[in-house]
């Protein structure tokens, strides 16, 4: 399983609760899209888990320079691009996930857990402890060979699923 978080905005812990700390220690992946804030809550999730993260607009200088603002991370069939979002319009996300050829942009900074269809779908997964009157919410992704994609779903801390998504590997252009 992928799990995918946003907007920690810890000082000293991961805040992590419930179904969030469940499916964190059970993920074999965990993407973050910003916004740990503080090298210790940083280095409190590199030692719980696999982690693929990048900064946040909230982020000491510590954590800019461990982590950069943008990555690509490939899991499974799928290539995802992800960001914090902070310094970029919707559209300029979009070109961000098209450019760097992904199946799906995993972005944060609005606190709010949604996910877009699109040419490339983009999934925000909120924020699990700071929800700033939105859900709190992570996001999971498992795998399904004999579909050959991802089915995802948007869950509560509680362990509330409130929203489930498919995302699909894009086709390769065979003459490039």
């Amino acid at each position: 399983m992928l799990v995918a978080l946003s907007d920690t905005h810890g000082r000293e812990s991961t805040r992590l609760e419930g179904r969030t700390a469940e499916a964190v220690d059970s993920a074999e992946l965990v993407v973050h899209a910003g916004d740990f804030m503080t090298e210790p809550v940083l280095d409190a999730f590199e030692a719980r888990c696999a982690l693929c993260g990048v900064y946040g607009n909230n982020a000491t200088d510590p954590v800019r320079e461990r982590l950069p603002a943008e990555r690509i991370v490939e899991w499974r069939d799928l290539r995802i691009a992800v960001t914090h979002g902070h310094q970029k319009t919707e559209t300029a996300l979009s070109m961000f996930a098209r450019q760097s050829s992904a199946d799906l942009l995993v972005f944060g900074h609005s606190h709010r857990p949604e996910f877009r269809e699109g040419t490339v779908p983009m999934l925000n997964p909120g924020s699990h402890a700071d929800p700033r009157w939105n859900r709190p919410a992570h996001a999971e992704l498992t795998w399904d060979d004999d579909a050959g994609l991802a089915r995802g779903r948007l869950v509560e801390p509680t362990g509330e699923v409130f929203e489930e998504f498919t995302v699909e590997p894009r086709a390769v252009d065979a003459e490039t």
